[in-house]
């Protein structure tokens, strides 16, 4: 999580609820003070990736909750950011950006490092904690481009395991569809007690006139 980013700020909210039961764990460049009333928690789990490499994956990574390349900050805003008005890229679409549930609090759980690697030992480990904090809903957007597998086997057996001792104990489980469509057998994550969500595109588009140097004009 990337915690200054507006998205997070904490209006409007009261504190966390009496169920909690999370931590705000500090690390490279984070500390408690970057949780507040809107990101109550925050772990990283890196023992399984450091015992299979002997260290983080990259060197860019910081060993803490905080977000290197920006996949979990844009997940966990697209999911529950909050309000943000006059959002804009470049001047374009202007309005206010907000998540699915922009209300809801936010408990973050890295587990996965650079550009990518998630270990099934960390997984599960940060499925386990969200499920000890309190979470009523774990997110998960990770996934990989294979053929599915049986649940139980597979690169996804820790996502499909964990997910289902969370499910037994009333938390719902959300998870990426992945991105290798559109073509058959390409959907990830499918084990029937996950909520899988496909992505999608938008339904607008943002020309621009571009005016080269012989003064010709391309949208």
């Amino acid at each position: 999580i990337w915690p200054e980013s507006p998205s997070f700020n904490e209006e409007g909210l009261g504190p966390a609820p009496a169920t909690w039961r999370g931590t705000c764990q500090a690390g490279q460049d984070f500390n408690t003070s970057n949780c507040n009333k809107k990101i109550i928690g925050a772990r990283f789990f890196a023992k399984g990736i450091i015992a299979k490499f002997g260290g983080l994956p990259s060197a860019t990574e910081y060993r803490s909750p905080r977000d290197a390349n920006g996949h979990g900050t844009h997940t966990a805003s697209t999911a529950a950011g909050s309000f943000v008005k006059n959002a804009n890229y470049g001047g374009l679409a202007f309005g206010v950006a907000r998540g699915g549930a922009p209300r809801a609090r936010l408990a973050i759980y890295k587990a996965c490092w650079g550009p990518g690697s998630c270990e099934s030992a960390d997984v599960i480990a940060a499925i386990d904690s969200a499920i000890h904090d309190g979470v009523d809903i774990i997110s998960i957007s990770v996934g990989k481009n294979e053929p599915p597998q049986p649940f139980f086997l597979g690169d996804e057996s820790d996502i499909s395991i964990g997910g289902f001792h969370a499910v037994a104990r009333g938390i719902t489980i959300v998870c990426s569809g992945g991105n290798a469509g559109p073509f058959p057998q390409k959907v990830t994550n499918g084990a029937p007690w996950i909520l899988t969500v496909a992505a999608t595109t938008i339904d607008r588009s943002f020309p621009t006139a571009i005016t080269l140097g012989n003064n010709r004009t391309l949208t």
